[in-house]
């Protein structure tokens, strides 16, 4: 085992000078690599479960470390896990969200985070999510205590098959001494992170199969109110368009989205550089060498970070997610629609930014005049409850939309321009740069299929969008209470 991973590390512990070798390592090897990789990779990992059996010595002879095609990312790595609690159920899920826990010095949140994913999902939505907790201490005797506390609390949550508390043997991990010491961090910091990656490794590996999405947290995280209708909210405004990773979280890894698709790569990638830089650094550049250039974050975040001690040397860490808001309903629904104007746009902030979410994405165009307009033409005629839309900002609080209108319409038909609607009634008008409106479906008569802002009064100043949000009607039954 340890002279399987000593060859691999003379295959890449090259001593680089710069970033920019191992940086142009990882991109050829992946290119190359890339070109063998399809979608159709099954499990190969035996999963047995051993939760009778936790406290016995493992044999090392049983649990050889393989990879099978090391070449092949889609496929998952081949091992042994030892099943604590729960065993997955036949039927994917729409999302896996997996946490990784080792014993802390000071502290220990992993039964909050626990309870606060429950606690804040409605019945719906716990039927669409299973969580899997690695338990990734090499102190066997804490895992056993911490999955009878486990068990005793959650027991509901684990004959359910929504939760599973899962251990990887010792045996299959790398040698963690003697490692690079990287951006002169101290041995035990180096031997943390290391470690660190090759935990969050296995986790993905095993979660490879289990839903449709997957989305990484750390052990001490408290989670907004119906978090997975906002989550599946900003999933469907991004449909047709690529994406690896989605942010919902600005600190470390907590609330980190991918397709499970992508997980098998990722598990191999931090496997392999596993001794090079931290987790969080790490994905930024699979991120970037899977063509994702720049970071798609949400706002607000949907999870905050609540521990105060570090897992690592239990030192303090009260860092906090000022973007994090308890009620994460009132993310906007944003229907998949196309979206036209005749404003001079200043270069890239076009008109798709101001119906993102995106932090920092807005639309700006060069001064309008009267009659000119942006608008929205769903995909499909819809429901709307709400309309909310905000102009200018806190540096260009003078590019607001000064005289407007806002408009909803209907019967589209195709034009040599494009897809319009023939019919349009007023709203309202706005006031301050600004306008919302409420009850939208229960004022106008007909399902909706555009939605348009028409300058009525000519300004020498420019126009920020800042966002432009819209609400659909749902029922209120999927909702957390």
């Amino acid at each position: 085992m340890r002279i399987m991973w000593k060859s691999m590390d003379k295959m890449r512990c090259f001593r680089k000078r710069s970033m920019f070798p191992f940086l142009g390592f990882l991109f050829t090897f992946l290119l190359f690599f890339n070109l063998y990789m399809d979608d159709g990779y099954v499990l190969e990992a035996e999963k047995r479960r051993l939760g009778d059996t936790l406290m016995q010595p493992a044999n090392s002879e049983r649990y050889v470390h393989t990879f099978r095609d090391l070449s092949n990312f889609s496929g998952t790595i081949n091992v042994t896990y030892r099943y604590l609690a729960g065993i997955p159920l036949p039927r994917k899920k729409y999302l896996t969200i997996g946490l990784s826990s080792v014993k802390r010095k000071k502290g220990n949140y992993l039964l909050e985070t626990i309870k606060s994913i429950f606690d804040q999902s409605s019945y719906e939505e716990l039927k669409e999510i299973v969580v899997v907790v690695h338990l990734a201490d090499f102190d066997l005797a804490w895992c056993e205590n911490l999955v009878q506390e486990i068990t005793r609390k959650f027991a509901h949550h684990i004959i359910a098959g929504r939760l599973l508390v899962i251990h990887t043997p010792e045996e299959y991990y790398p040698s963690l001494d003697g490692l690079k010491r990287n951006y002169n961090d101290p041995e035990d910091r180096v031997r943390f992170r290391s470690k660190q990656n090759v935990d969050y490794a296995f986790l993905l590996n095993f979660c490879t199969n289990l839903s449709h999405f997957y989305m990484m947290l750390e052990d001490d995280v408290r989670c907004a109110r119906n978090f997975l209708t906002a989550l599946k909210k900003v999933i469907t405004s991004r449909e047709g368009s690529y994406w690896v990773m989605l942010e919902f979280s600005k600190l470390g890894y907590i609330g980190k989205l991918y397709h499970s698709r992508d997980l098998p790569r990722l598990a191999h990638f931090l496997l392999m550089f596993y001794q090079e830089m931290p987790c969080d650094w790490l994905l930024i550049h699979f991120r970037g060498l899977l063509a994702q250039k720049d970071v798609i974050r949400f706002k607000p975040s949907l999870f905050q970070h609540m521990g105060y001690y570090s897992s690592y040397k239990g030192a303090e860490n009260k860092l906090k997610d000022d973007d994090f808001e308890e009620d994460s309903i009132d993310i906007p629904d944003n229907p998949p629609a196309s979206l036209y104007t005749n404003i001079n746009v200043f270069e890239n902030y076009d008109a798709t930014k101001a119906y993102s979410s995106i932090v920092d994405e807005y639309f700006w165009g060069k001064s309008p005049c009267t009659g000119d307009f942006f608008v929205i033409i769903f995909n499909k005629s819809t429901k709307i409850s709400r309309i909310k839309i905000v102009t200018g900002s806190e540096d260009r609080q003078n590019d607001i939309l000064h005289h407007g209108a806002l408009e909803v319409g209907q019967k589209a038909v195709e034009t040599k321009q494009g897809r319009q609607c023939t019919s349009y009634i007023t709203l309202g008008e706005f006031k301050g740069g600004n306008i919302e409106v409420y009850n939208v479906d229960h004022k106008i008569g007909f399902d909706i299929e555009c939605v348009r802002i028409v300058v009525t009064a000519s300004q020498k100043e420019w126009l920020i969008i800042r966002t432009i949000s819209l609400w659909t009607t749902q029922p209120v039954s999927q909702l957390k209470k």
